[in-house]
């Protein structure tokens, strides 16, 4: 079916006004429904902060938020490392967002559960109390302590945390590993990710993405180090075997748990593990077969044999080679989409692949449009990807990864004025 692409002019693009809302014979999951079934809706689905790698760096939020002329009010981050905003419902309804997350408060959580900060431009700000964040007198920076030792460090100058330390780095035998306890989602979480999401899944009629994570190579970086991790995989053997043994066995042990509380209510699992640089795989795919891709078919088949949800994989970079694999294993949903990558032409991946996945992202180019294109540009570029795009369903609209701390307020109200644009016919 073809589509009816937006001309706005910059102003229009630009403009800061809340939009009126057309009237709409779909809920926004529904929307999103169809999209994954590839079907054609009244427009594309929107999202804005669904998980982790779709939303918003806290200091572009503050920004927004004053071209907005919204009342000044404390930004809330509710993730540390990569410095997000909490995405309010303001923000939601300006932007046609048709997504919640199932992991983000909206609000919800106690005064208490926050303490004031301030952002590395010096804004002001809050953060969950919980957080045991501490100056850094060596570098003048920032780190945050997790079990009695920095965990994470932002150095001067930075605007992200970055991790500093791996507790298994050291280790060199199985019988090591096999010391090493499993976390496990605990009963008191599992009842709040219960309850909160039959309350979404009740009183909004958003789609709702429940932010599982579920890595294995991630998780292995994370563990060992980069560099010590991929040494582990080139040589192989029975220290890997078992390394990855463990840590499929305790994703699946947790996956378990979280969609016996959550299955009935959400229409998305996703799961995250980049696997991507900016010109190639970070590995062969000859070594993804080998070590990541059957835990990843035994994570994702688990999905669907015992729920209704569509499997959704954030994985950054050019994965070209890798992505017949991830389908294989039961990947429903791409995302960031990062089409600045090699071999990540939009055109291709549609033609190739767009029958069988859902590109969730892809919308527009973070890394040499949304900074630096004036407001009229990007509305061009964002018109340009959902003429790739859109036809069919399979898309959900996103720019390429976070939205970062120094993109202009008007670039990003052009670019989601752009996508709300667009309609069906």
């Amino acid at each position: 079916m073809p589509v009816n692409l937006p001309n706005p002019s910059a102003e229009k693009a630009a403009s800061n006004e809340q939009r009126p809302s057309a009237p709409s014979a779909y809920t926004s999951r529904q929307r999103v429904l169809r999209a994954l079934h590839h079907q054609e809706a009244d427009r594309i689905p929107v999202d804005l902060g669904g998980m982790a790698s779709t939303g918003i760096a806290a200091i572009a939020y503050a920004r927004l938020r004053e071209h907005l002329g919204l009342a000044k009010e404390p930004i809330r981050v509710f993730d540390m490392p990569q410095q997000l905003a909490e995405v309010e419902p303001e923000i939601l309804s300006r932007f046609g967002v048709d997504v919640i997350s199932l992991a983000n408060s909206l609000g919800e959580a106690p005064p208490e559960f926050w303490k004031p900060w301030r952002l590395p431009d010096g804004t002001a700000c809050q953060i969950p109390a919980g957080v045991d964040v501490r100056p850094d007198e060596e570098s003048g920076g920032w780190l945050i302590w997790e079990n009695g030792m920095p965990a994470q460090r932002m150095s001067a100058g930075s605007l992200y945390f970055s991790e500093s330390f791996h507790p298994l780095a050291g280790m060199t035998t199985p019988e090591e590993l096999r010391q090493v306890p499993r976390p496990a989602i605990s009963d008191e979480d599992l009842r709040f990710l219960e309850m909160r999401a039959k309350a979404l899944y009740e009183n909004t009629d958003l789609a709702i993405l429940a932010n599982y994570g579920g890595s294995i190579l991630e998780a292995g970086n994370s563990l060992r180090g980069f560099a010590r991790f991929m040494m582990d995989l080139a040589e192989g053997g029975t220290f890997l075997q078992d390394l990855l043994g463990g840590i499929v066995e305790t994703q699946l042990s947790n996956l378990s748990l979280y969609l016996e509380a959550v299955g009935d209510y959400v229409q998305i699992i996703q799961f995250g593990d980049d696997l991507g640089m900016q010109d190639r795989p970070l590995i062969s795919r000859s070594m993804y077969q080998a070590w990541i891709m059957p835990g990843h078919r035994e994570l994702f088949q688990h999905v669907h044999r015992n729920s209704g949800c569509a499997v959704f994989l954030h994985s950054c970079g050019s994965i070209y080679p890798l992505i017949p694999d991830l389908i294989t294993a039961g990947v429903d949903i791409l995302n960031p989409v990062q089409t600045s990558a090699t071999n990540m032409d939009p055109l291709q991946l549609k033609a190739n692949f767009g029958d069988r996945l859902t590109f969730w992202g892809g919308g527009c180019d973070t890394q040499r449009v949304l900074p630096f294109a004036t407001p009229h540009e990007i509305a061009q570029h964002v018109a340009e990807r959902i003429k790739i795009f859109a036809p069919g369903g399979g898309f959900v609209f996103n720019p390429v990864h976070n939205i970062q701390a120094d993109i202009p307020p008007e670039n990003i109200t052009a670019m989601f004025d752009a996508a709300l644009g667009f309609r069906y016919q």
